[in-house]
């Protein structure tokens, strides 16, 4: 594993009792209702093994695609476990800064790892990933610039001989998900890995899925525990792929929008570098001590995600979770003070329980 980045922290690992959570992307606290009474329904029946059939059938309706073409997987992270296990590649790259499972699942497995690093604005060059790789691994948009590559670049990307992994886990929070390939079956080699623990606030259910050719389904499916995705996290998947639950996730992510122009628009105000055109539902900002305001935050009772766990970034990056605009203004105020101090040359020390 490599040591100079802690691939396996994540905004998880920053959050504690009493504290305002803007580390974690996940929407809220809890689905909502209607979802929560399925999951709660789904559980009379948890005598008999989990029947993948009806999720299955639901996200291939989903997203055009055959049943053979989809693999539902507990989560987006076990999808790129499987992936690990089940391919051998002779050069695998991963395009960063990224979310690092897949890079962590990877070098578990074995696999030497070569990373293309992004330079801010972090929008991707082609030209970058080295011809011969025949394994590619990306993020669209992509944790934690937030960035969204057009998906002509990515589809560009694929040719035979070459797996490339388009990690959508935050696709939904895109309005009408433009620039997502989950529909191309016609790419080769192309694999889509899908979540939903983001917009569904299902991170402690597990749901996740890919869509790939169906020869390597099947070879993924093969490295796969039998019953790997449970009875409720097979009927999340069924209900948030129907048109209506599809209808308000995207009604959701046109909210979401309003909501992160905000949360730039005072992030700006006060000096702070934000990753331009953002569109997932974070914020990555830059500032040459932003090290020091995350634990001058911690110590107001803010959480946020330290960025130098993740390969391309360093102490200067710090990302935030889009909330509501009242939550915002708290994380705003305190920002504001924290710099204040800063001018005035008073000392903004890190609490000396600050985490890894």
């Amino acid at each position: 594993m490599d040591t100079s980045h802690d691939l396996r922290h994540h905004g998880d690992a920053e959050v504690g009792d009493g504290l305002l959570d803007l580390a974690v992307n996940v929407r809220s606290q809890a689905p909502p209702a209607w979802l929560g009474r399925r999951v709660a329904d789904s559980l009379t029946s948890l005598g008999a093994y989990p029947d993948p059939s009806r999720a299955r059938n639901a996200v291939a309706r989903r997203h055009g695609r055959e049943t053979d073409a989809v693999l539902l997987t507990a989560g987006a992270a076990e999808a790129f476990v499987l992936l690990a296990r089940a391919l051998t590649p002779r050069r695998a790259v991963v395009v960063h800064p990224q979310f690092t499972e897949p890079e962590a699942a990877l070098r578990a497995a074995g696999h030497t790892v070569e990373r293309v690093l992004l330079r801010p604005d972090f929008a991707l060059d082609p030209a970058l990933v080295p011809e011969d790789a025949d394994l590619v691994v990306v993020g669209n948009p992509t944790n934690p610039t937030s960035v969204l590559h057009p998906g002509a670049v990515l589809a560009g990307l694929a040719r035979p001989g070459r797996v490339l992994v388009v990690d959508e886990a935050f696709a939904d929070c895109v309005p009408g998900e433009t620039e997502s390939l989950a529909s191309r079956g016609d790419l080769p080699g192309l694999v889509v890995v899908r979540s939903l623990t983001k917009t569904w606030s299902l991170a402690g259910l597990r749901a996740g899925y890919l869509l790939a050719a169906p020869d390597l389904v099947a070879r993924l499916e093969r490295a796969q525990p039998l019953w790997s995705v449970s009875t409720p996290a097979l009927v999340a998947m069924e209900a948030c792929c129907a048109p209506e639950a599809v209808a308000e996730a995207d009604a959701w992510a046109v909210s979401l929008a309003a909501h992160r122009d905000d949360l730039a628009e005072g992030l700006r105000s006060l000096g702070l570098s934000v990753v331009p055109s953002a569109r997932a539902s974070f914020l990555l900002v830059g500032a040459p001590d932003a090290d020091r305001l995350r634990a001058g935050l911690r110590e107001r009772g803010i959480a946020v995600r330290r960025g130098d766990t993740f390969p391309g970034l360093g102490p200067e990056w710090f990302r935030v979770a889009v909330r509501d605009p009242g939550t915002h203004r708290v994380l705003v105020r305190a920002l504001r003070e924290l710099l204040a101090a800063r001018g005035s040359g008073r000392c903004v020390e890190a609490p000396a329980d600050q985490p890894g």
